[in-house]
């Protein structure tokens, strides 16, 4: 089995959400376009060209949205919570 490098990127710690929430959005954004695609309209001719046009215009919403959501949900119910 090959030895692949690892990859590594150091960025400093006040963008972690930034890219956390990017990732995730971005990931999410694709599995919910996906089905929703399949769904509605099954695989069809130009099945690849539709859902990259769907997923973009998802994730300009999903990661605004995430990234307000884990800012309310970090700040203002975990902060909340005793963890022990």
């Amino acid at each position: 089995m090959a030895n692949f490098p690892t990859i590594r990127i150091r960025t400093r710690r006040k963008y972690y959400r930034l890219i956390f929430t990017g990732i995730m959005a971005m990931m999410m954004s694709l599995i919910i376009s996906t089905a929703l695609l399949v769904v509605k309209q099954g695989f069809i001719d130009g099945f690849f060209m539709e859902l990259m046009h769907s997923w973009g215009l998802a994730f300009m919403f999903a990661w605004p949205s995430a990234y307000i959501c884990a800012y309310l949900v970090q700040e203002h119910v975990l902060s909340r919570i005793e963890f022990y």
